[in-house]
């Protein structure tokens, strides 16, 4: 099975720079897509219906402004919006889909870097986030977690990590946060295929010609629970397609026949 996750910054924007053809290159079963920018009345679904897809949409209140999305090629057996959170449920920052196999979440994570307020919001919801992630834990036990979480870990995922130490995405509270994440029974996918790989990122500010530079942050994440771990074959970092100011991940996982 291959899951795609991306932050496309704009579904319309990233499908008129071709996402769709990347999609159908990939051939992925899922594809979790943040900050889609959109309502499902903007968007023409008929061409991710036309390859087998199944959309489900989750537009912000707000218009333009965040919101995610799957896509999938199977039926969930379990399937909600939101996180029971006025706010972050306002902004659309999450969908859950269960399948008999495994529960993936797909979430687009506050970023703080508009000043001290959002920077609030932003630790607020990753203390909200932890207590659900250990809820969905106990309830479905097999956990994908995949999407933006706007919070470089290491001084490896960062191409600066000295200028940037008091940069929202890489303050010390937040690298905390991944750590306690992690030491809670979950792996993160790309790291353990690559632990030591450094100067590939998956974010690059518009700005200064950060990407030709390779002036980057590794911020979007897949991030499984220990018990399917020996599932995962491939995560990986597409840096070379451009569809948005992010890259577009991969994860592939053989699925054994015991868990069918």
């Amino acid at each position: 099975m291959k899951i795609i996750s991306l932050n496309c910054n704009g579904l319309r924007s990233a499908t008129e720079k071709g996402l769709l053809e990347f999609i159908e290159k990939i051939s992925p079963e899922i594809v979790s897509l943040q900050e889609i920018k959109a309502s499902e009345s903007q968007l023409d679904l008929n061409l991710w219906e036309k390859n087998g897809y199944m959309p489900y949409i989750y537009s912000a209140e707000k218009k333009g402004y965040s919101g995610t999305a799957i896509f999938t090629k199977h039926k969930p057996v379990i399937m909600s919006y939101g996180l029971t959170h006025p706010l972050y449920d306002s902004e659309a920052r999450s969908i859950l889909v269960s399948y008999n196999e495994f529960t993936l979440i797909n979430t687009y994570f506050p970023s703080g870097t508009s000043g001290e307020e959002r920077q609030k919001i932003k630790m607020e919801f990753l203390d909200f986030y932890y207590q659900k992630v250990l809820d969905w834990k106990k309830k479905y036990q097999k956990l994908i977690l995949c999407g933006d979480f706007n919070i470089a870990h290491t001084k490896i995922d960062i191409h600066d990590p000295i200028r940037n130490a008091k940069n929202s995405g890489f303050l010390p509270e937040e690298r905390t946060w991944l750590d306690k994440l992690f030491e809670s029974g979950f792996v993160d996918t790309y790291r353990c295929a690559n632990p030591n790989k450094t100067d590939e990122y998956s974010w690059w500010t518009y700005r200064s010609g950060a990407r030709k530079n390779n002036k980057g942050w590794r911020i979007d994440y897949f991030v499984v629970t220990e018990n399917i771990k020996s599932w995962v074959i491939t995560s990986k970092i597409f840096t070379d397609i451009v569809l948005s100011d992010h890259a577009p991940l991969l994860l592939e996982l053989e699925i054994p026949l015991s868990a069918r």
